[in-house]
């Protein structure tokens, strides 16, 4: 899916929705989290601290988010 991340569901979490954490392809670091944020009623993006993003790392993200979205419809 991603040239540079991994997507990967957070198996211990006893929430109603998914969580994920993004890591990197090259180091497996963790780089963000992606989780439901109630308030806006859709998935979104943390990233972790201190993450430098480029344009398409943001796009992959931005792609796995709508395909969250639609799963929820």
């Amino acid at each position: 899916m991603s040239k540079y991340l991994n997507f990967q569901q957070v198996i211990n979490f006893k929430g109603k929705t998914k969580r994920y954490e993004i890591i990197s392809k090259s180091n497996g670091d963790v780089l963000g989290r992606i989780y439901w944020y109630a308030q806006w009623r859709q998935y979104t993006f943390s990233p972790a601290y201190p993450t430098v993003w480029n344009k398409e790392c943001l796009k992959d993200i931005q792609n796995f988010l709508q395909q969250l979205m639609d799963e929820r419809k």
